[in-house]
């Protein structure tokens, strides 16, 4: 595997580990977004463009983040 795939993985597996931080649906969205914007500016970084990779992680995280309470609470099966 090379180091970008090894990099991803990591990244990955450590935003899964970490999707289900806070109790409140505003910290699991706060949490996901803030990890998904160093996700995204890390690997926008190889790709030459960090301020746009961090942009999609964090409004990826944030939807994630969201999501992932719903479905915590019963509202989204």
């Amino acid at each position: 595997m090379n180091r970008i795939g090894f990099f991803v993985s990591v990244m990955v597996v450590a935003m899964l580990v970490l999707a289900g931080c806070g109790e409140t649906t505003t910290s699991r969205a706060g949490s996901g977004a803030l990890m998904g914007a160093a996700g995204g500016a890390a690997i926008g970084s190889i790709s030459g463009n960090a301020g746009r990779g961090a942009a999609i992680g964090a409004g990826t995280g944030l939807i994630g983040g969201y999501l992932f309470d719903q479905h915590r609470r019963g509202n989204i099966d």
